[in-house]
Parts: C-alpha cells; sequence; structure tokens
C-alpha cells in the first residue's frame, strides 16, 4: 500500500498562534488569555474608558512635591547643558515669535495626543483584529510604568522652572481646552513632566502605523508625527529632551511586556485571529495567513 501524504496550506501553520504550555489541561484559562482573538466592541469600549479614568485619578493624586519637582528641573537643566542639547529655551523663545505657529502647536498639544491615539486604536479594531490586543497591551503597559515614574521623579515643566526665561505660551496665548490652563491646571498634576506620554503615545502610534499601513504615504506620516510631536512638546516648553527619552523607555517596557505575553511582537501576529466556537475552541478557517503591512490603512 502506498503512504498518504497529507499537505497543509501553505502559511497555515506560520499564522496560526504558537502552543505557549506543554499541559493543556492546566494551562487552557492561560493559554486562551495568551492566544490572540477577536476584540469585542463593547468590552474595549468599557476597557479604555475605565483605563483612561483610572490613569487621570492616579496621575493626578500623585503629590505635586512643588520643591523636589523644581530641583529636579534644574537638575535635568544642568545635564543637557553637559550634554550640549540644552536648546529647548531658544526653540520656544522662537516659535513663540510667530503668533500663529506657537498657538497652534498649542493645540496640538492639547488635543491630537488623544484624538491620534484613539484613532489608531480604532483602525486596529476594524483592520487588525488579530493585532489589536497585543498592540493595545503595548500602549497600557506603557502607560502603566510611566505613572511609577512620575511618582517617582516629580519634575516640573522647563515653562514653570524658577529664574529660566521661558514662555509659558499656554499662558500666554490663553489656549482654550488646556489642562495646563485657566481653572483646568488645578485638575492636573502639573508636576508629572518625566516622562512624557505624548512622546510615548505619538511613537506608539508612528510605529503602529509605519508597520501596518499599506500605503506609502501613510506610513510617512506615521514616522513625521511623533517627529513633529517631539517638536511641539519642547516648542511649548511642556518638556525637556530627556522628558522624551523617558518616554521611549516606557515604550520599550510596553513592548517587551507584549513579547513577553504573546511570545511575538505584535506587529507579527496574524492580522486575523481565528474566530471562536462556542466551548472554547477555534476555527482554523478564519485564520489566514496575511503579511505585516497586508491591511488597508
Amino acid at each position: 500500500m502506498g503512504e498518504t501524504t497529507v499537505t497543509k496550506p501553505e502559511g497555515l501553520e506560520a499564522a496560526l498562534p504558537e502552543p505557549v504550555a506543554a499541559d493543556p489541561g492546566r494551562s487552557r484559562p492561560l493559554r486562551r488569555l495568551r492566544t490572540p482573538h477577536r476584540p469585542r466592541f463593547w468590552f474595549e469600549i468599557l476597557l479604555i474608558a475605565v483605563s483612561y479614568w483610572t490613569y487621570s485619578l492616579v496621575r493626578n493624586a500623585v503629590p505635586e512635591q512643588k520643591a523636589e519637582a523644581l530641583h529636579n528641573a534644574d537638575w535635568i537643566w544642568r545635564a543637557e547643558h553637559h550634554l550640549g542639547i540644552a536648546v529647548e529655551e531658544s526653540v520656544n523663545q522662537a516659535a513663540d515669535s510667530v503668533h500663529w505657529l506657537i498657538v497652534g502647536m498649542n493645540y496640538y498639544y492639547a488635543t491630537l495626543h488623544f484624538i491620534v491615539t484613539l484613532g489608531v486604536l480604532v483602525w486596529l479594531y476594524r483592520r487588525h483584529p488579530g493585532r489589536y490586543a497585543a498592540t493595545r497591551l503595548v500602549l497600557f503597559a506603557t502607560t502603566a510604568v510611566a505613572l511609577v515614574g512620575y511618582y517617582l521623579y516629580p519634575l516640573a515643566p522647563p515653562r514653570l522652572m524658577n529664574g529660566g526665561d521661558f514662555i509659558d505660551t499656554v499662558m500666554v496665548h490663553q489656549t482654550w481646552g488646556s489642562m495646563a490652563s485657566g481653572d483646568l491646571k488645578h485638575m492636573s498634576n502639573q508636576y508629572a513632566a518625566m516622562p512624557s506620554m505624548h512622546i510615548g503615545w505619538s511613537v506608539w502610534c508612528g510605529l503602529t502605523i509605519f508597520a501596518l499601513a499599506s500605503v506609502p504615504w501613510v506610513r510617512l506620516l506615521g514616522l513625521l508625527y511623533p517627529a513633529l510631536t517631539l517638536v511641539v512638546i519642547v516648542a511649548t516648553a511642556n518638556h525637556f529632551w530627556l522628558d522624551a527619552v523617558g518616554g521611549l523607555l516606557c515604550l520599550a517596557f510596553g513592548f517587551t511586556v507584549a513579547r513577553l505575553w504573546y511570545g511575538r511582537q505584535p506587529y507579527a501576529l496574524p492580522r486575523v485571529a481565528p474566530k471562536r466556537r462556542r466551548g472554547g475552541s477555534r476555527s482554523s478557517a478564519a485564520v489566514r495567513p496575511q503579511g505585516v503591512r497586508s491591511g488597508r490603512p
């Protein structure tokens, strides 16, 4: 009798999630958690809302420690002088000399931080559901470790330093809606500048768009967004350069957490996760091998 050969569809094996444990009985609940799945809309809305509320609550509950925050700002400023990168004051004054430019930067700082991040989450949910949970985990882990930084290292932004020539562009130009102006400044911790989540979140957005978008100009915008954000946070005197480095370190932590949890980087996961059947099993027919940039922007 001849041997029977069973041929698997090409690419299917690579797209399926790798097993995470040898004992299927004990590890089944954990394995389900660590396997990419289709996100549920209601759960994601609730999770994001509760997570941001918790982040804001914890961030603003951290004692301001004004004296220590100002001391740390002086130390950062001296360190940047030693490194030869202390040009924030010149950038701040140059931008403030162009009224329409600095006002635009103020509104950029106050709004796009949230709008673009939420937009990328929605895009992931719709176009890359198999990668959504892992990429969202990167964002959440990044934000969580940033809260530790706010508590352990209070830091005044350049605009609140004593004895400097920085211009508080939000106060001078009365930017509406900013958490650093008017009565809203009493609702936000003004001395939580390290690390910069404007950088952490914007680089997360930029990398996600660059890795997964298929249209070249959209991928280019993904790279430009964090670069422009860096210019804005410095020009508005809300952050030092080193605050941005802190944001990048937090983001690296977030990617590490996702890599350890899912066994691979989020962008390498299958674009469409297998459907979940009743009883916890998954339909392999729903898995379609995709390249990293197979989705539409």
